[in-house]
């Protein structure tokens, strides 16, 4: 929207030697700022709402220690979600142009995936408070929705992609040639990524600012990846980052950095309430879309597998629990962890809920700054 009217008077605004709103990363500032604003003097009302509507988190584990240790979570208020989804989608219309057909998918994602979230945690969070039949979606039922709208991104952003030839290829770390893939796969593979990183960020949503502290470090990164992705060295320059750094080059995925600039900030917004203690915590209505949009800027600039090492706090996550579930039922009950998702098993182990959280955001940090050192190994 500001975009718009800045190029409505763009002429004035030259002769007042204002050039900055034209910048992508100038706008991505301003989104995360306004973002982190919208998202800080919403977030009261919203949790006073949510409380008057008794939808608080009733942690139930099959561990009789661990439902100890969590105890004290019990009732405080969940679908805080809410809270980042407002914030990004009012920051991104905002700052973002409108007319970019990477920032429509980014919305669809977040209003897809948000409505699945927000539909489990209000049947599995009223249950027992309004007498419904249901715990939650089943799981199946979850699944189901994420392929479909995972499969209706996949479609349109290839059709977005049939003119760009390093698109259509998988780029692998350390090699500075794509690899060709055919529409069905390239489909396959975005069907799949998309559903495996929200459920990614789904299962590591277990601790006091955990999730949020992760995924503001990813989307970060992911801001700088749509930048290089997209933009010139220079405002005169024909050479873009991404022919100088061997890596595909993307046309007009660098508005993507407003979208990603705004999830910042919305997430760093929501982290002054869901920090240790929180006040509020994300619930699937938050984790499902925000996974799932980032699983999206990795498809879209083509660093699908980068992600995997940028996002390897939610890797390992999904990983445990997987093993986990895999040697239980092949060794007839045994367990490799004491409990998966792995930031349990730490917390059983003796760390403090805080050690566990900051250990992960320092993790987190770790395996950003290794991808990026990557990208000019080629």
């Amino acid at each position: 929207m500001f975009y718009h009217l800045c190029s409505y008077l763009k002429e004035l605004l030259y002769y007042m030697g204002f050039y900055a709103w034209d910048d992508v990363l100038f706008r991505a500032i301003l989104a995360a700022m306004t973002a982190f604003a919208i998202a800080v003097l919403m977030a009261p009302k919203t949790i006073r709402w949510l409380m008057r509507m008794k939808i608080g988190d009733r942690p139930e584990f099959h561990h009789a220690a661990l439902n100890e240790l969590m105890r004290e979570r019990a009732n405080t208020p969940t679908m805080g979600g809410i809270i980042i989804l407002t914030a990004i989608a009012g920051a991104t219309i905002l700052w973002a142009k409108l007319n970019n057909p990477f920032i429509h998918k980014a919305l669809f994602i977040l209003i897809w995936f948000g409505g699945v979230g927000g539909a489990d945690d209000w049947l599995k969070l009223t249950s027992k408070t309004r007498q419904h039949s249901r715990d939650g979606l089943k799981p199946w039922e979850k699944l189901v929705f994420q392929f479909g709208g995972s499969m209706l991104v996949a479609y349109f952003l290839y059709s977005d992609f049939r003119n760009i030839e390093d698109a259509k290829m998988l780029w692998l770390p350390f090699y500075k040639y794509g690899i060709p893939l055919a529409t069905w796969i390239f489909v396959i593979i975005s069907i799949l990524y998309i559903s495996a990183t929200s459920n990614a960020v789904n299962l590591t949503d277990g601790m006091d600012g955990l999730a949020s502290g992760c995924l503001g470090v990813a989307s970060t990164t992911l801001v700088i990846l749509c930048y290089i992705a997209s933009e010139m060295m220079g405002r005169t320059s024909q050479i873009s980052w991404a022919s100088y750094l061997l890596l595909p080059h993307i046309p007009q995925s660098g508005e993507l950095c407003i979208f990603f600039g705004a999830l910042t900030g919305a997430i760093l917004g929501f982290l002054w309430y869901n920090c240790h203690p929180a006040s509020v915590f994300m619930g699937d209505v938050g984790s499902l879309p925000l996974g799932a949009a980032l699983g999206y800027g990795a498809i879209v600039t083509r660093n699908e597998i980068l992600l995997l090492v940028i996002g390897g706090v939610f890797m390992m996550e999904m990983a445990s629990v997987m093993m986990q579930v895999w040697y239980f039922r092949y060794t007839g009950g045994k367990r490799i962890f004491r409990c998966a998702p792995i930031h349990h098993h730490f917390h059983l182990a003796g760390w403090s809920e805080p050690q566990v959280v900051v250990r992960f955001w320092l993790l987190s940090i770790a395996f950003a700054v290794v991808a990026l050192g990557t990208l000019k190994l080629r």
